[in-house]
């Protein structure tokens, strides 16, 4: 079992029995949250990960929440959970080589792609022109799509990591210094930037979720949403 290769400080056979079937009971009482999470980034990263490789992690994610949380489980331990949960997922993108060399490649092609046409056109491209400029199927679209939006997270989180631990003096910045310039530079955004990551990342909605909301398709979705994500992502570097 998971909980039981884990575990390493008992104080004796029953109670290691005892503990590990209680840390069984709450894995299996509050795995949903897994599920949800993988779903959540599922959307998002779309074919460039593997939904079992996201439940592995995620429950990982989870039992590290049991164990930290400092109490029994109570009203507040769910969104607690769930943000170590979705943090630990991408921790591990950030941790192992999960892009395939010829696939980051072709993200880096899409990238210029995506600049060249948007110069040319005086305007940001459909998923149509990007294709048809790549000489790609909606398939192959579609999955660069997704990549070039994980990678856009992993620079954002990156750099709110390294905001936190940057040294003012001998004094870090404080997890509500972090919060307020996340703040601000949300409030800088255009209203339907925010509306999309205030839908995804407050209310937890899925990218076909946020379509259906925004009136708009799955794909123009988690291209507008990779565009706010590098947007942030300028607006927190440049104070």
């Amino acid at each position: 079992m998971l909980a039981e290769s884990l575990w390493s400080d008992t104080d004796t056979p029953s109670a290691s029995t005892a503990v590990v079937s209680n840390e069984n009971s709450l894995l299996s009482q509050y795995s949903f949250l897994v599920k949800r999470a993988a779903g959540h980034l599922r959307s998002l990263l779309g074919p460039v990960v593997d939904s079992d490789d996201l439940q592995q992690i995620g429950l990982l994610g989870l039992l590290s929440a049991l164990r930290r949380y400092g109490k029994a489980p109570d009203g507040f331990f769910e969104a607690y959970a769930f943000k170590r949960i979705r943090g630990a997922m991408l921790d591990e993108f950030r941790r192992t080589d999960w892009r395939p060399r010829q696939l980051r490649q072709q993200a880096h092609q899409f990238r210029d792609a995506g600049r060249e046409l948007t110069k040319t056109l005086g305007r940001v491209p459909s998923h149509e022109e990007l294709g048809k400029y790549l000489k790609i199927d909606s398939a192959q679209l579609s999955e660069l799509m997704y990549l070039t939006q994980a990678e856009s997270m992993e620079s954002l989180d990156q750099l709110l990591e390294q905001q936190q631990h940057e040294q003012l003096g001998e004094t870090s910045l404080s997890a509500l210094e972090l919060k307020l310039s996340l703040k601000k530079a949300m409030a800088s955004l255009p209203e339907r930037c925010r509306l999309l990551l205030h839908l995804y990342y407050s209310h937890e909605l899925n990218m076909k979720e946020i379509a259906l909301v925004l009136e708009l398709t799955e794909s123009r979705v988690c291209q507008l949403h990779k565009q706010a994500i590098d947007l942030l992502t300028k607006k927190l570097a440049q104070w």
